[in-house]
């Protein structure tokens, strides 16, 4: 299916994940959002992690990106994702309601069900209903944003703000899952990267993705502008060895996070084997041009997301990395305000 050709939106994503103290991880996130703002990104992703603080650094992203939204003006800010399943959802879409008319209409919502299931018994939920509780608490936010009555038929969402039901966006690790967003005529968010199915634990990320995107685009309504946010592992140095020193670092405690869990990140176990295992970009600004020109499926997107996890450098490189990603890389792949045409779908 081929559509309307479409710019590629620019994007800085962030978990949150410095080596600091809660508070200085939100000052330094903040920090680095206002950074990309200033560089020219369109849009800035935070995720929302319960408990665990190695696997994310934020429980409230509606707090959290009203802070931001103080202290930006231009750049949309988006969550990537809000684990829906364990909000109470006429709550989420009263701060979401409430965030996007004080930030001027600049909040995208992605929502999913989240990676971390031991979460689900916390709340007291099931996490193998994750599916059922996402979708119907997704059709609670559409209906309050919307001003419909909620459940009972007598209150309905103060302040109402219908425009909101046109930006989400729904995370999804199957065909299955981007089908759906599809026929909702919601965005699709692709992983950074996924696990490998057990019988082809070498197959491309884009072989992986590419079919999810087929589907979504099957299934998009007539008419329905797509929105396809592709995340990707992109870290830019002025030194490769500088790079891969940091990165050795950072993926290698990351693996053995992992290996605490019981999941597997592939058979080798040098830097070389931990990048393609992990679906990283690395290096200078030509070593990571070339290697993002392989994907299929971040060619197809409609917005690419850039994040430094699970390398998590420390927060100075962090910076040069959006410098040298709006200076240098986005130029060369077309992305965001350096953009020189515009491209197809397919």
């Amino acid at each position: 299916m081929t559509i309307a050709t479409l710019p590629k939106r620019m994007g800085f994503f962030t978990r949150l994940l410095d080596q600091a103290d809660p508070a200085e991880r939100y000052r330094l996130a903040t920090a680095q959002i206002i950074h990309a703002e200033r560089f020219g990104f369109d849009s800035a992703w935070i995720a929302q992690h319960h408990f665990h603080e190695d696997e994310g650094g934020l429980p409230a992203p509606f707090v959290f990106l009203a802070q931001v939204a103080a202290q930006t003006s231009r750049i949309r800010l988006g969550t990537a994702i809000v684990t829906l399943p364990l909000e109470l959802p006429i709550r989420a879409a009263e701060d979401s309601a409430v965030l996007d008319l004080m930030c001027g209409g600049r909040l995208e919502v992605g929502v999913g069900g989240g990676g971390n299931l031991s979460s689900y018994a916390t709340f007291g939920q099931d996490s193998a209903e994750r599916g059922t509780l996402l979708a119907g608490h997704l059709q609670v936010l559409r209906d309050a944003w919307a001003g419909r009555p909620l459940s009972g038929g007598k209150d309905q969402l103060y302040p109402a703000n219908p425009t909101l039901v046109e930006r989400v966006w729904q995370a999804t690790f199957t065909v299955d899952g981007a089908r759906r967003a599809g026929a909702a005529g919601d965005g699709l968010m692709l992983s950074r990267t996924q696990p490998r199915p057990a019988n082809a634990p070498d197959l491309s990320l884009a072989k992986i993705q590419n079919p999810m995107i087929d589907a979504y685009m099957e299934a998009l309504p007539e008419g329905r502008e797509p929105r396809i946010l592709a995340s990707r592992t992109v870290f830019v140095a002025d030194d490769n060895e500088e790079a891969q020193r940091l990165a050795e670092v950072g993926l290698g405690r990351h693996r053995a996070r992992l290996a605490r869990l019981g999941r597997a990140t592939g058979d080798g176990t040098g830097l070389d084997a931990m990048i393609t295992a992990m679906d990283v970009h690395l290096g200078t600004s030509d070593k990571v041009i070339a290697s993002l020109q392989t994907d299929s499926s971040l060619a197809r997107a409609t917005d690419v997301a850039v994040q430094v996890h699970s390398i998590d450098p420390p927060h100075p490189y962090i910076l040069r990395s959006i410098e040298l990603v709006a200076e240098v890389v986005a130029p060369a792949l077309g992305w965001g305000r350096h953009a020189a045409g515009v491209r197809r779908v397919a």
